[in-house]
């Protein structure tokens, strides 16, 4: 008796048969039908949505009543001693698409308050909202005491 393999015993009736050819379709080629086979893009944007998690932001410090005390006494000084004074603000910027968001300090010519905004608006155009600040520092040349005004 002849040793068969699994496969022959379950189809050996069709295994050897001759392959049917449409007479009225011409045959792919092999191009073409493994273009059928290409690896698809199931997980479409994976790799982005991968790299979006593993960006870190940092999470919104809430300065304490002394900071906020500090930053409303500055920007006093700055609405009532005029000319165009260097500072330096550091504020949050809030991330559009996760949670949290990043600390930047913009250096430049303080020109005005809008107060209906509540925005620190610089000379180069940059504005920055209020509510954000977490810091501002004057260069050397303004440095000097401070008022003890603190309206919160």
């Amino acid at each position: 008796m002849k040793d068969c393999t699994l496969s022959e015993r379950l189809y050996g009736d069709i295994m050897y048969m001759p392959h049917h050819r449409s007479e009225t379709r011409i045959p792919m080629s092999r191009h073409s039908r493994s273009a059928q086979f290409a690896p698809f893009a199931a997980l479409d944007g994976h790799i982005e949505a991968v790299r979006e998690s593993a960006r870190l932001t940092d999470r919104r410090l809430e300065p304490d009543e002394d900071a906020v005390c500090d930053i409303n006494g500055k920007l006093f000084r700055l609405c009532s001693e005029g000319g165009l004074p260097e500072i330096s603000v550091e504020y949050f910027i809030p991330d559009s698409r996760k949670a949290g968001g990043r600390y930047v300090t913009l250096t430049g010519k303080f020109r005005r308050i809008d107060e209906y905004l509540r925005r620190v608006i610089m000379l180069d155009g940059a504005e920055v909202p209020i509510d954000d600040i977490y810091r501002i520092s004057f260069s050397e040349e303004i440095q000097g005491s401070e008022p003890e005004i603190c309206t919160i």
